[in-house]
């Protein structure tokens, strides 16, 4: 039962802040002039350049951090800060990121990263890295990703079955929940950097 509790809040933070479903209508865009066996090209390349960029963060980053003498507290509070912010401008303007134009590598760029991993993904990952064993955490972030590449694999069927308003509103539910895991990263951080205060 503990390993279940635990595989639940190492994989939830991780859904919320990559946002799949919320992603579904970025996907369609990308994709509306394709084929569907270019949509599925794409969305493979986005899925291995995202699970590969998530793979290396999660193994070096804490080393990148010793390296620039960043205490994990340090990165939980400005990394929930930047999570906080992320949220807000997806609650206040819809979407999190820019997307440049078609004419860059869409799959790799911006789908792989930063739409599916970006800095609220990394910055879940570390945290929840210093929290949770290592093995635990690639497990549920392994098990995000497989849910990632049958959502956007499944766009078109999830498009039309939530429409768009239902897509919408799924995504800023899903901000919500991000701008309050910020909220309780930023104060876990406050409390290891300041332990003697209440």
């Amino acid at each position: 039962m503990d390993l279940i509790n635990a595989l639940i809040l190492t994989f939830t933070p991780l859904f919320v802040a990559i946002d799949a479903i919320g992603n579904v209508p970025i996907v369609l865009s990308l994709s509306s002039e394709m084929g569907k066996a270019e949509r599925q090209r794409l969305v493979n390349i986005a899925l291995m350049t995202a699970g590969l960029v998530g793979l290396i963060f999660l193994l070096v980053g804490r080393f990148v951090l010793r390296l620039l003498n960043i205490e994990i507290y340090h990165f939980a509070v400005g990394g929930g800060l930047v999570l906080f912010i992320l949220s807000v401008r997806d609650l206040a303007t819809g979407k999190m990121v820019d997307v440049p134009s078609k004419e860059e590598m869409l799959a790799v760029v911006p789908l792989g990263t930063p739409i599916t991993v970006g800095p609220a993904t990394l910055t879940t990952l570390i945290v929840l890295a210093d929290s949770y064993n290592l093995w635990l955490v690639l497990t549920s972030f392994t098990l995000n990703m497989a849910a990632t590449w049958v959502i956007f694999h499944q766009a078109n069927t999830i498009g039309r079955f939530m429409g768009q308003g239902g897509l919408k509103a799924f995504s800023k539910v899903m901000s919500l929940l991000l701008a309050a895991i910020a909220v309780r990263i930023i104060i876990g951080g406050l409390k290891g950097l300041f332990p003697g205060q209440p």
